[in-house]
């Protein structure tokens, strides 16, 4: 009987069981992409897909954490995997970069100040070094056209403590929560990460867009503690922001 699959790419789906081995394919041709490279920074753990475009995870996954591809010519992905991928390996479609992707960090960042409880959301798998409370760039968009639609976009987000995190249960603390993440674009706050996940999207308003931008991501705050700031330790992975045809609703 034929196994039937479906792909993860961007937009995370189940998958089948590959003889015990992942696979990574291009998204567009469904063909294997041979020296793809396989990160798992919090488990210390790195690959290389073969000629095949298989890989084996060889890493003890206790909890939710950022797995990362990069090969030259295609977008840096990233998912959240647990331990379920080590029975039910999976089949990733990455995706060739193109003109339409303006901008595109790769790697992993931790925003916050280094102290969290036990319970917080995936605490146990942070391994980036702490950059602060903040992270910002200068972004150029020379060119930009108000026909496009900015948006961006980040790979993988992982330790949020926010309100709707705990109410999906996406960490044990018991009587405290967070602020949401805020996304600032030229100094205007455009929206916020409220939970844990792959591939969550902001658009950008097309009248704060200019030559030259400032992006900020700036991690929430313990909001029941007073007595001093404690920052909202979390993660995220991949950030770009693509352009694209803007989608108009039928009146």
């Amino acid at each position: 009987m034929p196994v039937h699959s479906q792909t993860i790419s961007g937009n995370v789906r189940q998958d089948e069981v590959l003889n015990k081995k992942s696979i990574v394919i291009d998204s567009n041709t469904q063909k294997p992409i041979k020296g793809a490279k396989i990160y798992m920074p919090n488990y210390n753990f790195n690959t290389t897909t073969d000629s095949n475009g298989s890989f084996q995870l060889n890493a003890q996954i206790e909890d939710r954490a950022i797995l990362q591809i990069e090969k030259e010519g295609y977008r840096p992905f990233s998912i959240t995997v647990d331990k379920s991928i080590t029975t039910r390996p999976l089949k990733l479609g990455i995706q060739k970069l193109n003109s339409s992707d303006v901008y595109t960090e790769a790697g992993v960042f931790h925003l916050g100040d280094d102290v969290y409880s036990e319970n917080s959301a995936n605490c146990m798998q942070f391994r980036a070094k702490p950059i602060g409370a903040y992270y910002s760039k200068e972004v150029s968009l020379k060119g930009y056209n108000s026909s496009k639609e900015a948006v961006i976009v980040f790979g993988s987000v992982i330790g949020l403590d926010t309100k709707l995190a705990k109410e999906l249960g996406q960490n044990s603390i018991v009587s405290v929560y967070s602020s949401p993440v805020e996304i600032i674009f030229n100094g205007q706050k455009i929206g916020e990460l409220n939970m844990n996940g792959d591939n969550q999207q902001i658009v950008i308003p097309s009248m704060l867009i200019k030559e030259k931008n400032q992006l900020t991501v700036k991690t929430g705050k313990n909001i029941f503690q007073h007595n001093y700031t404690d920052y909202d330790d979390m993660e995220f992975a991949n950030l770009r922001i693509e352009l694209r045809d803007k989608v108009f609703a039928n009146k």
